[in-house]
């Protein structure tokens, strides 16, 4: 009987750190810096570095808005020559959803007034999309759009964006000769998803960093199309193994395996594209997260 009380005393006491841990860690946030490596990679470009965030799913109960001013300063003390944000802006249940996208606008206005080229795509709560199946809601995702376009960040639906650098800025100039092109596809949810005009956009041999929200949109890719790809959507699995770098429960779920976060290859061998997914740095269905924190991603761009 005193082990069985002993048990359930430390069993109270798991759940109890669980608990807290997983209501502290979302306010929380980590930058993980890694390598993209691009074929074609203009030399300027060489060594140059770009910030990836998504997910903030503003206007879910409890949510953890305050992190992103932080994750934004962040951001802009790193100084990346450019910044993607690969969606879901506000949560498709938010009670208000005007005044929740005017606070996501509020939180990140600091990068494009500290002159910072930031770029984005739509996620499935941009279009008020819980579920798969849910009625596409386009005047949302036109909203958010309106807004972020109000403050100088370009939203890339299907097609990209040619940055060249000059004197070590970032410019439009499409004639320049040291052009990265970043490519947006449209939401996988919502029926945007258009490859091939997309990949019609530039040149062939172009080099390329392609942004995506849901990873699912990845499989779809031409091969060797995409050397570096980046997603959002799955936040990492929200809840992963405490002490575990890999699994989630997403994974112990799953009767497949998969990856919701970090790097992803393709099933072809003969593929060379790669897919990295950000936990991004909001939550779904309960405002928690457990060994999975809210995410930076700071690529170092490479020709090899």
């Amino acid at each position: 009987m005193k082990k069985i009380k002993i048990l359930f005393i430390g069993l109270a006491v798991f759940l109890v750190i669980l608990l807290v841990w997983g209501l502290i860690e979302p306010y929380t946030f980590s930058v993980e810096e890694e390598q993209a490596v691009i074929p074609n990679l203009p030399e300027d470009w060489e060594g140059e570095r770009i910030a990836v965030v998504t997910d903030f799913q503003i206007g879910m109960w409890m949510d953890n808005d305050s992190v992103i001013p932080r994750v934004v300063d962040r951001m802009i003390e790193m100084e990346p020559k450019v910044v993607l944000i690969l969606g879901d802006f506000v949560y498709h249940s938010a009670n208000d959803h005007k005044t929740q996208m005017e606070t996501a606008i509020d939180h990140i206005r600091p990068l494009t007034e500290n002159n910072f080229k930031v770029y984005a795509v739509l996620g499935n709560h941009d279009y008020s999309l819980a579920k798969k199946d849910d009625p596409i809601n386009r005047e949302t995702a036109q909203r958010v759009t309106s807004k972020l376009e109000e403050i100088g960040i370009d939203v890339l639906n299907n097609e990209s964006a040619a940055l060249s650098l000059i004197d070590g800025n970032v410019s439009d100039d499409k004639n320049a000769n040291n052009t990265l092109y970043i490519a947006g596809l449209g939401s996988y949810w919502a029926n945007e998803m258009d490859v091939e005009k997309t990949f019609n956009s530039f040149p062939t041999e172009a080099p390329r960093f392609v942004m995506i929200h849901n990873p699912k949109s990845f499989t779809l890719l031409p091969p060797d199309t995409a050397p570096i790809a980046v997603a959002g959507h799955t936040h990492g699995g929200q809840f992963r193994v405490p002490f575990s770098s890999t699994y989630s429960y997403l994974d112990l779920t799953s009767e497949k395996e998969i990856r919701v976060d970090g790097w992803i290859e393709p099933e072809q061998e003969d593929n060379s594209n790669r897919l990295y997914v950000n936990r991004g740095i909001g939550m779904s269905l309960v405002p928690m997260r457990i060994n999975c924190s809210p995410e930076i991603t700071m690529f170092t761009l490479r020709s090899k």
